[in-house]
């Protein structure tokens, strides 16, 4: 780009002078605080599509199961991973190998000993085990207590709602997605019910299936996670409760609700995050790193689902994901000299439950967080089918005004040919439903990167397979994230959380409070 100067008002200047004018000019301009270097723009056109398409086949394949926690699916694709990070070189940094292993356990639900009865003025409302989803791995047992009636949205009823059962609705939600963008929104509101410390939030989900119980499904020991919020929270279709409902009045006690549930038959099981380091080759900015993520787990076959494909392979969301993470590994292992950060190579289970991998792995972090510069995730880059428009050559980011990583990002866009935008519709909503979460609460600069969110057709539905992924576009989206990764990696800056903006505030708050105590900031 051509430096503009206004034209003097005096005398011409000489044309020597405008050259040594221009010669300081150029001398004096800042260098870039991201930039890709010439070897490692050489080293990113080793990024394949053939190679995706190999890795993402198997990963997606039916044999697996959809990759479901606690099942030996998931067990196959980690030691997949495992298998490519070992042949990448990496160094092993888990608890076991390249594996850091998790105590999970599963929880079958029981229907001994059941009862929900809501007893009201004019009627007792008697909730049948059929219609109601057990899928709290803890027994329940709540004697008479003061049921208390709030819609959605309705915060000004929340006021005296503390120790007394709050029931609340759910609006129907597209089945092909419990966690589609109405099913996010509706588990916000539940979290800001449980902010009111209600004994018991009973949600009423008319359109819920029956039943609906992901059975068998681990729930991590520690740290416990708050996505969905359980056990304080349950979900019944009963058309009993549904009609009696409709008469209740709005914020005041109104019935007494008991509730028996009895000690589901528990299981363990053994849960893994899968990491590998690109150790840094300088001496100091190497003790940095930069954390390169995505879930590897999946959500199927659904329990009762039926029909000639009733496996959820995930191949998207976030098979996708976990194959970048791969390549990645793969292409910057052959870079000499090594980036000047490490880089961790991480794939996390347990992400459709609840961002369990990636909270075990903060409470537990393999490399310092103190010293972990920012974690770029990965998910949904496979797809480009949106039926808003066709989104091949593009990508965005959650929380995408939150910290100058989109700027890292929008730098390796321009390096690679993609264009790098904000979707304004999703970024911010979609920024605590990704495992950069579970780094951001802990102060560290952490975005997930997606071609699509939940805009494609076959989100969370048996659909969602590997033939259906854009290779030539997720071959460029992925030498555009590596492109970001390696900018962090050898630049002299590091991203941070950007000051003014309220959203970003609780992280801006954690990063300071993490450096305060002790953390170096290079």
């Amino acid at each position: 780009m051509r430096l503009r100067r206004s034209r003097p008002s005096g005398p011409p200047v000489g044309a020597a002078l405008v050259a040594a004018l221009a010669a300081t000019a150029i001398s004096a301009a800042p260098e870039p605080a991201w930039r890709l270097s010439p070897d490692g723009r050489r080293a990113l056109d080793a990024v394949s599509a053939d190679s995706l398409r190999g890795h993402l086949s198997f990963l997606a394949a039916d044999a697996l199961g959809g990759r479901v926690n606690g099942t030996p699916g998931i067990d196959i694709a980690a030691e997949y991973i495992a298998a490519q990070f070992r042949r990448a070189g990496l160094e092993p940094i888990g608890d076991d190998g390249y594996f850091q292993t998790a105590a999970g356990v599963t929880a079958t639900p029981t229907t001994d000993g059941f009862r929900f009865s809501l007893a009201l003025p004019d009627q007792t409302v008697e909730v049948r085990p059929e219609t109601f989803d057990m899928t709290t791995a803890e027994p329940l047992s709540l004697d008479g207590v003061e049921v208390v009636k709030v819609p959605p949205g309705r915060a000004d009823a929340l006021e005296a709602v503390a120790g007394k059962v709050v029931i609340t609705d759910r609006p129907e939600v597209p089945a092909r997605a419990a966690a589609s963008s109405a099913g996010l929104e509706a588990w916000r509101w539940i979290r800001d019910v449980l902010d009111r410390q209600p004994a018991l939030v009973v949600v009423l989900a008319r359109g819920m299936a029956t039943p609906t119980s992901y059975f068998e499904t681990p729930a991590l020991l520690e740290p416990r996670s708050s996505f969905p919020p359980r056990p304080r929270v349950v979900m019944t279709s009963s058309p009993e409760l549904a009609r009696a409902w409709e008469g209740l009045p709005i914020g005041r006690p109104s019935g007494r609700l008991t509730l028996r549930l009895a000690e589901p038959t528990r299981r363990e099981v053994r849960l893994r995050n899968v990491a590998g380091l690109l150790r840094g080759s300088d001496p100091a900015k190497g003790e940095t790193a930069v954390v390169v993520s995505a879930h590897y787990d999946g959500t199927g076959p659904q329990p009762g689902a039926s029909g000639p494909d009733r496996i959820w392979n995930g191949a998207n969301d976030d098979g996708s994901g976990t194959v970048a993470v791969i390549e990645l590994a793969s292409t910057l292992s052959r870079l000499e000299p090594r980036p000047r950060r490490s880089i961790a190579f991480v794939a996390f289970f347990g992400e459709e439950k609840g961002l369990l991998g990636s909270a075990y792995y903060v409470a537990h972090p393999l490399l310092p967080l103190k010293t972990t510069v920012a974690d770029v995730n990965l998910e949904h880059l496979g797809r480009t089918d949106s039926p808003e428009r066709n989104k091949a050559g593009t990508a965005s980011l959650t929380g995408y005004r939150y910290s100058d990583l989109s700027a890292v990002m929008e730098a390796a866009g321009r390096a690679m040919g993609t264009e790098v935008y904000e979707d304004e519709r999703r970024s911010e909503r979609f920024f605590e439903d990704s495992d950069n979460y579970s780094f951001a609460v802990a102060g560290v600069v952490a975005h997930t990167v997606a071609v699509l969110f939940d805009d494609f057709p076959d989100y969370h539905r048996p659909g969602d397979e590997w033939r259906k992924v854009d290779f030539a576009n997720l071959e460029r989206t992925v030498r555009m994230v590596g492109a970001a990764v390696l900018m962090l990696a050898d630049g002299s800056e590091e991203p941070r959380w950007r000051p003014g903006v309220p959203s970003a505030e609780p992280y801006r708050a954690a990063w300071q409070a993490r450096r305060e105590a002790g953390g170096r900031q290079r």
